[in-house]
């Protein structure tokens, strides 16, 4: 009885996730939150494929969402304002002391509008990231993320600068990457996966990944950059994205040259790949992120990063969706493997530790306690 009554005592903190990243995110953040608040875990359906949602859930032991709203792909305006209904809903039924967003997603700017038109604080992980380009949905979601967020968690010094250029101030708190403390938690548990994935030896290969809208959506944008993979030295191991295999459907397009298409890969597989990849040839901000982690050379396909700091000493190169340019970097990384330097730029691996605890002080002196312990 006593501990229920305990348990009961403690705040209550509603996490809000919808897409593989933020499945990454959540899985060392929620194990530290439960040690200090009572979390209550919401999984808006954002991505609803087996492997982009539940193969994540089931590797990395995230707690079972409490609730899963089955929003599903849509417009963007329509999956926001659907999500943000529901969310409402969710949040007035939960009543809980804060809610915390992750990231960049659709889900992230519903989560954290549906809290503050309720007088609910919001905590964003991954504050302060900019790609300055207002064309990528991500940047529109993230701005408006931070300007509503009573805590801003920063990975970096440049998210804090950001924030500041904004006139953020308040809340703000450098704390490190979640992503890293993912990454050193699973490695090894990843690496144990080797013999059963022969065709991926170490060194032998590329990974690329292609989802973003404006990629994916542009039938030429697409077949350009899937025409350029096929014309790099070495076999392309590309996993297919539902979204991407869906366009490829339409435009009957098959790749061929040294492409291999794979289905959608979950956490420790793709972790793997990765590490093993001789480059990776991406237009996801996580997997650039992944990528700086593991120090494998990455090939953004985009014209702009939010993570400028891996573009330092070529760790990351920004080739847009030009073939040109993107062979040209592949030549580059191939002449010359680039050292990256992630641990000293997001910590060790204690960003989640961090978080919840700057959380639970955050919650226990809007009640009148003292920090808690």
């Amino acid at each position: 009885m006593a501990r229920t009554v305990k348990a009961r005592s403690r705040p209550v903190v509603m996490t809000v996730v919808g897409a593989r990243p933020q499945f990454v995110k959540a899985a060392p953040l929620s194990r530290a939150l439960r040690r200090r608040v009572r979390e209550v875990l919401v999984h808006t359906g954002q991505h609803y494929d087996h492997e982009m949602s539940q193969a994540f859930f089931d590797q990395l032991g995230i707690p079972a969402p409490d609730r899963h709203l089955g929003i599903g792909s849509s417009s963007h305006g329509r999956m926001t304002g659907r999500m943000l209904e529901a969310l409402e809903a969710t949040v007035l039924e939960v009543r809980p002391d804060m809610v915390v967003v992750l990231g960049d997603t659709n889900s992230t700017l519903a989560g954290a509008l549906a809290a503050a038109k309720l007088g609910i604080p919001v905590a964003h992980v991954e504050a302060g990231l900019r790609s300055f380009d207002d064309r990528m949905p991500e940047e529109i979601n993230r701005r408006l993320t931070d300007h509503v967020s009573s805590l801003l968690f920063c990975p970096t010094p440049t998210a804090v600068r950001n924030l500041r250029e904004e006139g953020i101030r308040r809340g703000v708190h450098r704390v490190g990457d979640v992503m890293m403390d993912a990454v050193v938690r699973n490695l090894r548990r990843a690496h144990g996966l080797r013999p059963a994935m022969k065709d991926a030896a170490p060194g032998s290969y590329y990974l690329a990944t292609l989802h973003r809208q404006e990629n994916v959506d542009d039938p030429a944008r697409l077949a350009t950059l899937v025409g350029a993979l096929e014309r790099l030295p070495h076999p392309v191991l590309l996993p297919l994205h539902p979204r991407t295999r869906d366009r490829l459907h339409r435009m009957s397009l098959q790749p061929g040259g040294n492409v291999r298409l794979r289905p959608p890969v979950a956490y420790l597989e793709m972790l793997l790949l990765e590490a093993g990849a001789r480059a990776i040839f991406t237009d996801s901000g996580g997997v650039q992120k992944e990528a700086f982690i593991l120090g494998t050379p990455c090939v953004t396909l985009r014209a702009t990063t939010e993570w400028v700091e891996t573009l330092r000493g070529g760790a990351n190169r920004l080739a847009g969706t030009e073939p040109a340019r993107i062979l040209a970097a592949a030549r580059a990384i191939e002449r010359r493997r680039p050292q990256s330097r992630a641990g000293r730029l997001y910590g060790r691996g204690r960003a989640s530790e961090a978080i919840a605890t700057l959380v639970a002080r955050f919650l226990h002196g809007r009640r009148g306690r003292g920090p808690a312990a």
